[in-house]
């Protein structure tokens, strides 16, 4: 039985987490065993293990708690979001070119590929089994030229993503870390105030 007011439980334990999906409460049960405090190390590490805290709030707070982080919460989620489609779109509008003058460049290649493969094809069907070896000694130089080539322009394009990627996620690193902490502020705030 909980003694502090808000919370539904104040030491989390597998029984606590059940039908959590497997992967999680396996997570769970390696790093605490015998189960773990509500503390903000606890939320840390569970945060690091990439463990749904979210989903498990319902079974720590009581409703009258859980409504006031969700009050809480919903503006720091809100603005995160609003950050986060912001560097997305830019990142977005960034790469389009991108992909676009790949697209382009791709489709006279891919177009002239198939214009050469279609006889050849046409022939192979229509003798079959004696054609099958002259075919592939014929088509094999032409996959490889297309393939050369396309290597060549999808590396271009890669080359050209990595900085814009790396970018939105270098902007996006401090975001998502500074909604985390709030985010997790706030948890730790709710749960400590329901201690005091």
């Amino acid at each position: 039985m909980p003694t502090k007011p808000g919370l539904l439980i104040d030491y989390i334990t597998v029984k606590t987490l059940a039908g959590a999906c497997p992967a999680q409460l396996s997570t769970f049960r390696r790093e605490w065993p015998d189960g773990a405090p509500l503390t903000a190390a606890t939320l840390a590490r569970a945060r690091e293990l990439k463990l749904d805290v979210e989903w498990a709030l319902s079974r720590i707070l009581s409703a009258p708690l859980l409504a006031e982080y969700k009050r809480q919460h919903a503006p720091l989620l809100a603005e995160y979001e609003r950050q986060h489609d912001a560097l997305l779109a830019e990142y977005e509008r960034q790469l389009a070119p991108l992909l676009a003058e790949y697209e382009r460049q791709l489709a006279p290649l891919l177009a002239e590929y198939e214009r050469q493969r279609a006889p050849l094809l046409a022939e192979y069907e229509r003798q079959l089994a004696p054609l099958l070896a002259e075919y592939e000694r014929q088509h094999a130089p032409l996959l490889a030229e297309y393939e050369r080539q396309h290597d060549a322009l999808w590396a271009e394009y890669e080359r050209q993503r990595a900085p814009l990627l790396a970018e939105y996620e270098r902007q996006l690193a401090p975001l998502l870390a500074e909604y985390e902490r709030q985010h997790d502020a706030l948890l730790v705030k709710l749960i400590e105030e329901a201690f005091a």
